[in-house]
């Protein structure tokens, strides 16, 4: 199938690329990836985007936001991205079903993935006491005590969610104080089930078939202990999911799409928005406006390709005449 808009992702940015693109006619389709929604989808309550004073779960803003920008025309594909095209026109996509899509114009919103510890026992117990989402996995260790790794918005709001189940959460930061904004500190310092180990990593996840513990080591004495726990939730950050647009589309250091500031990357007719270009803020909200940006570059963009495409046909028909 060829389309006028191809948006590749399904969080925030993708969805608002989608409502904008479908408003300008384009009749966009959103290829919804491994997570619809992206990883807001995942958050139990997302208390600081616009319009909701008491407060949305995330899947719920996720589909709210499908369900908005299907209602001008948007379409949607369930599917995995495996390889894309885009040194040639028109841009190609292939997914993993075989299927092949191509496009005038591609919007990239894959977002970010969970960065993990790098430690030995994570990649073995995953799915076994090793989670990257308190909403999906929280409630498998009710009465359990569990580990959030990290120090930022999101581990102690996820660690928050997760004191709903557990027995006890001990938040364990490499630093000597958190990150995360001071409203969200208060709650967890005010919640007698959280506990902090300050200036420690996690340098081992232990277990027998699952896991049973964590081996700790002290930043500043060097001392090491083993923490018995049934679960491990790390939250270190992100990195963007990036891998199939390299050697096409420009990025930093990092994997992070670079653009002109206009959600425009060095390929002409390819735009970015959200996790994928956005290491700084990170949120739902700048996503959202990103997709908007992205969209509306990619309306312009269809407009000139539209008025050079009458100016040669134009001036082929007066060229006839002679």
């Amino acid at each position: 199938m060829h389309y006028r808009v191809l948006i590749i992702g399904s969080g925030p940015a993708g969805l608002t690329a989608a409502l904008y693109a479908a408003r300008a006619n384009l009749n966009p389709v959103v290829i919804r990836g491994l997570q619809p929604g992206g990883l807001i989808a995942t958050t139990d309550e997302v208390e600081n985007y616009p319009g909701f004073p008491d407060a949305i779960n995330g899947f719920d803003l996720a589909d709210k936001m499908e369900k908005q920008a299907a209602r001008f025309g948007t379409t949607y594909i369930d599917g995995i991205v495996e390889a894309v095209e885009l040194r040639e026109r028109p841009f190609r996509v292939t997914l993993d079903s075989g299927e092949t899509h191509t496009a005038d114009v591609v919007i990239i919103a894959t977002g970010a993935s969970p960065r993990k510890l790098g430690v030995p026992g994570e990649n073995e117990f995953a799915n076994r006491g090793v989670s990257y989402c308190a909403v999906c996995d929280g409630f498998f260790f009710r009465d359990k005590r569990m580990v959030v790794v990290g120090g930022g918005n999101s581990a102690v709001e996820e660690g928050l969610f997760l004191t709903r189940f557990a027995s006890e959460v001990v938040v364990v930061h490499r630093r000597d104080q958190l990150r995360a904004d001071p409203i969200i500190q208060q709650r967890a310092f005010n919640n007698p089930k959280m506990r902090f180990i300050w200036d420690t990593v996690v340098t081992e996840i232990l277990g027998d078939g699952k896991v049973t513990g964590v081996r700790l080591r002290n930043l500043k004495t060097g001392a090491e202990e083993v923490l018995p726990t049934d679960a491990v939730f790390p939250y270190i950050g992100h990195i963007p999911n990036t891998g199939l647009f390299v050697g096409q589309v420009a990025m930093d250091e990092n994997g992070y799409i670079l653009t002109d500031g206009r959600t425009r990357t060095n390929i002409p007719g390819v735009f970015a928005a959200g996790d994928v270009v956005d290491h700084i803020y990170r949120q739902a909200i700048t996503a959202a406006a990103d997709g908007c940006k992205a969209a509306m570059e990619a309306s312009w963009y269809l407009d000139n390709l539209d008025a050079q495409a009458v100016g040669a046909e134009t001036a082929a028909e007066g060229l006839g005449q002679w």
